[in-house]
């Protein structure tokens, strides 16, 4: 495989080693690392949003990292269009584009195209989660299927994220999604990519977790949300979602034991990545499965 040619994506739950990896990955073919990482574009979020660390910026050059401001809004639309200026940059300098990160949705509009679906106001989408909560996602999913018969094949009976942005599309512009996607078109060929997925086994993600949110505390969490607060960042913002904010709020308020702390950013860390492996289930399935043992094999392949 010639890989100059190529545009690397490498995804992967979070905590499963991604950054490390593509640092070594760029060494060894002469590449470029971009960010593909919703939170990790925020400059106020730099340690709960574990964005790397200053050492691998001096090894590798990256790009898209905490250049946006949380006040700010910032679409999918918005990293793609930064991403697709990104790869000509890189390939002007003769180097390789490395995508790196856990956003499904930045990789599948990269890979995909972006879907122009007609924005839906906050206050219907709002009323699909009601309903989602209020049914639990088994039977929401039979609802959906009935409105949208197109989903039962596209979406995986658990996945609610999915099932309620289909239900939301559906209900809302009288169009299945999956209809929306089929004609979209990318930027870009299928060729195009190399895309890996790292695989991490979950019994040992969760040790990672809990000993990544140690060390966010002890590097200066606590400080990092104190700063976000002063802010008065609008509720509405997708940013106020980015874990450990809300958690640490309370804290700040209650001042409960760090230890429970600590232990609930780490179940909702946890949760996240019981998605984030739930989105790759449905949408990388062409994509590199390597486990962290294969990673190092791997690399001594790459010539």
């Amino acid at each position: 495989m010639d890989l100059k040619s190529k545009i690397i994506l490498i995804s992967g739950p979070t905590a499963s080693g991604k950054s490390n990896f593509s640092v070594k990955f760029a060494k060894k073919i002469n590449g470029e690392i971009i960010n593909a990482d919703s939170m990790q574009v925020y400059k106020e979020l730099k340690i709960l949003s574990a964005r790397p660390y200053p050492k691998d910026y001096q090894k590798i050059k990256h790009h898209l990292y905490g250049f946006r401001s949380v006040k700010n809004n910032f679409s999918t639309g918005d990293w793609l269009k930064y991403a697709i200026k990104k790869i000509k940059e890189v390939k002007r300098r003769k180097r390789i584009p490395i995508f790196v990160g856990g956003t499904g949705l930045y990789f599948k509009a990269l890979t995909d195209g972006l879907v122009s679906i007609p924005n839906i106001p906050i206050k219907f989408r709002n009323k699909i989660r009601t309903l989602h909560k209020n049914l639990g996602q088994k039977k929401f999913y039979q609802k959906l299927i009935k409105l949208d018969p197109k989903s039962k094949e596209k979406i995986n009976s658990t996945d609610a994220q999915r099932s309620i942005r289909a239900y939301e599309v559906k209900q809302f512009t009288k169009k299945s999604l999956h209809d929306w996607f089929e004609n979209t078109k990318s930027y870009f060929n299928k060729d195009d990519f190399l895309k890996i997925y790292i695989d991490y086994p979950r019994e040992d993600l969760v040790q990672k977790i809990s000993k990544r949110t140690e060390q966010m505390i002890k590097i200066g969490a606590i400080k990092e949300v104190k700063k976000f607060i002063k802010l008065k960042v609008r509720k509405d913002k997708s940013v106020n979602k980015a874990i450990g904010i809300n958690e640490i709020k309370e804290y700040l308020v209650k001042r409960k034991d760090m230890s429970d702390v600590i232990e609930k950013i780490s179940i909702k860390t946890r949760q996240y990545a019981k998605r984030q492996s739930t989105w790759a289930r449905g949408n990388m399935t062409s994509w590199l499965k390597l486990r962290p043992q294969d990673l190092n094999k791997f690399l001594k392949k790459i010539k």
